[in-house]
């Protein structure tokens, strides 16, 4: 389970952000004492960082330089600070990633599990066994692959990437957002659109193949396998 610490003084945010990661399994700490944050680094020892610019005493700059003198771990500002000198600066200042607020909850947790699969070369447990099974579909995570029956169903790069998000969250609803943030990572512009078309080419594929409703809409609320 993955620790993420999280340094911000609106509690209000702090709370709801903390509430959604536990929400997705993490273990999360909120920062008490914006004197020690150093100190309550060091003892939690998370594998992620949430800090925000504006703080008591300090600011976020000087606890990210603080963090970067004994550790490679990924920071990420949350800032409304966003004009370009804040990002220039935060990146500089050895931060990995730099989101504006007010802030989308389900794309700062697909954010974070990008950030956490390309920092630690690992994103679920089943990823380590190398598939993904569900009534009788396997997924296989080291060749991209899925087959039924027997049988491989050839799959896009985009639809993957849809399918591999629904099965790591089965039994959750997945958000349209974080959907879009996962075909983000590939490195090509997704629209909402653009995502309908993809989903709806894989339910075709999959009903062709013999599972029908695999995948089940959540008006609303976007996509779910269960």
């Amino acid at each position: 389970m993955y620790r993420i610490f999280i340094v911000e003084d609106d509690q209000g945010i702090a709370g709801a952000v903390e509430r959604k990661l536990k929400d997705w399994g993490f273990d999360v700490k909120c920062a008490e004492n914006f004197r020690k944050v150093s100190a309550e680094f060091e003892e939690y020892q998370p594998q992620l960082v949430l800090l925000d610019i504006t703080l008591p005493f300090f600011n976020g700059f000087y606890w990210c330089n603080e963090i970067r003198a004994k550790s490679k771990v990924p920071i990420v500002f949350l800032s409304s600070a966003a004009d370009n000198m804040n990002i220039v600066m935060a990146m500089n200042m050895g931060g990995d990633d730099f989101i504006a607020k007010p802030f989308d909850l389900s794309v700062l947790t697909a954010k974070i599990q990008a950030l956490l699969r390309r920092s630690y070369d690992l994103s679920v447990e089943t990823d380590k066994i190398g598939v993904f099974e569900h009534r009788g579909a396997i997924l296989n995570t080291l060749d991209a692959s899925l087959s039924y029956n027997g049988e491989k169903i050839e799959l896009t790069k985009n639809e993957y990437r849809i399918l591999e998000t629904l099965l790591e969250n089965k039994g959750k609803v997945v958000s349209r957002e974080l959907l879009m943030n996962r075909l983000w990572e590939t490195d090509s512009y997704v629209d909402e659109n653009t995502l309908s078309v993809n989903v709806a080419r894989l339910r075709k594929k999959l009903d062709a193949s013999g599972l029908d409703s695999f995948i089940t809409t959540k008006v609303g609320m976007g996509y779910i396998i269960s």
